[in-house]
């Protein structure tokens, strides 16, 4: 079977996730149900990082994943730094967002996607320090991802 692109496995997701979020925000309320689906989220997160490191940990290896979410033109980035150590690029449209918008989930899309990154890296290689200030979905012009190797230099 062939794997579906990440922006049609998101949307499918989506269908679920946000009935089931409202339900529960109705029985524990908005906060809690952010708490425990985000936390959800994350944990399917870090495990799909660990299973997304078969092919290797390395920056190297990262840059092919980021291939992957972008499949489609999901994402459209500019890559502006690419070097032993560190990996920076912005997005300058993220359909994702776009997806979660036509879907009247735009409130949900920070949680459903962009939550995902930190704990995705943790589980891919914790050496790995990830930062983003800004994202699309939260109404910026670009998101802002930054990637630097913490631990040993490559090669030690």
């Amino acid at each position: 079977m062939t794997p579906l692109p990440l922006l049609q496995q998101r949307e499918i997701e989506a269908g679920v996730v946000a009935p089931l979020f409202r339900a529960f925000a109705a029985e524990v309320g908005e906060h809690r149900a952010r708490e425990i689906v985000g936390g959800v989220v994350r944990e399917l997160a870090k495990q799909a990082g660990c299973a997304a490191a078969g092919g290797g940990n390395a920056l190297e290896h990262l840059k092919a994943v980021v291939e992957k979410w972008a499949e489609g033109g999901a994402l459209e980035l500019t890559v502006l730094r690419d070097a032993p150590g560190a990996f920076d690029f912005d997005v300058t449209r993220c359909r994702f967002a776009e997806m979660y918008r036509r879907l009247g989930l735009a409130e949900l899309g920070g949680l459903l996607s962009c939550a995902r990154d930190a704990a995705m890296i943790e589980g891919f290689n914790p050496d790995i320090a990830f930062a983003r200030t800004q994202t699309i979905m939260a109404g910026a012009a670009h998101c802002d991802f930054r990637y630097r190797l913490s631990g040993p230099a490559p090669g030690s």
